[in-house]
């Protein structure tokens, strides 16, 4: 059974990441996965940014089009994302959300951003969320990394192609996992990429 935003473990997901958030200065720039990919968007719809942060990745959708909404179990969090979209002029759904116990509905968005959020359970409820032709974006940490940044459990990073098993229905747009293999210096380290497709038909395979 999945826990209730009431549950001890929400709650104490909940404190740690308000007081993250809270602490935090800077809004950091749109990620990778967008920035690198931006050319296979959809020219807007429906986008939900999941388990959002501070909203950078929404507000950066927002400008763009998309009608956005962006969900996180911090307060602080989408108190902050709310004030900076309105700063903005930008308009964002922002709702706190405990996500493991209220997945998205099937079917809701032609496109879904996670970044830097792994929680496997979701994954099935996650690509049902999208529309036909709908996208996946996703990026999070992985265990083959060259630094030290991101979560330290390994629980929280990613085994090498598991984005991929993952979402094993979608088809691959573009998947980023270089590990530590070669000139560590050089390329994308310490994540990996998805951009990932919802089949217009599952009696189409070829769509």
């Amino acid at each position: 059974m999945a826990p209730s935003p009431s549950d001890p473990e929400s709650e104490s997901l909940r404190l740690k990441w308000d007081q993250r958030y809270r602490l935090a200065e800077d809004l950091p720039g749109p990620a990778l996965v967008l920035l690198e990919h931006q050319h296979l968007l959809p020219p807007g719809g429906a986008a939900l940014d999941l388990a959002c942060g501070l909203g950078s990745n929404a507000l950066w959708l927002a400008a763009r089009g998309f009608r956005v909404t962006a969900w996180d179990l911090s307060p602080v969090a989408i108190e902050r994302l709310a004030a900076r979209a309105e700063e903005r002029g930008l308009v964002v759904d922002a709702a706190v959300r405990d996500l493991i116990a209220e997945p998205p509905d099937p079917q809701s968005y032609d496109l879904i951003l996670v970044t830097h959020f792994l929680e496997r359970s979701l994954a099935p409820a996650i690509a049902a969320a999208l529309r036909p032709g709908a996208l996946l974006l996703y990026q999070t940490f992985s265990r083959e990394a060259v630094s030290d940044r991101g979560p330290t459990d390994p629980a929280y990073r990613l085994a090498p192609n598991e984005l991929l098993d993952l979402f094993p229905g979608l088809v691959v747009r573009a998947y980023r996992d270089e590990g530590r293999l070669g000139e560590r210096t050089c390329g994308i380290r310490d994540i990996a990429l998805l951009v990932a497709q919802r089949r217009q038909s599952d009696a189409d395979p070829e769509s």
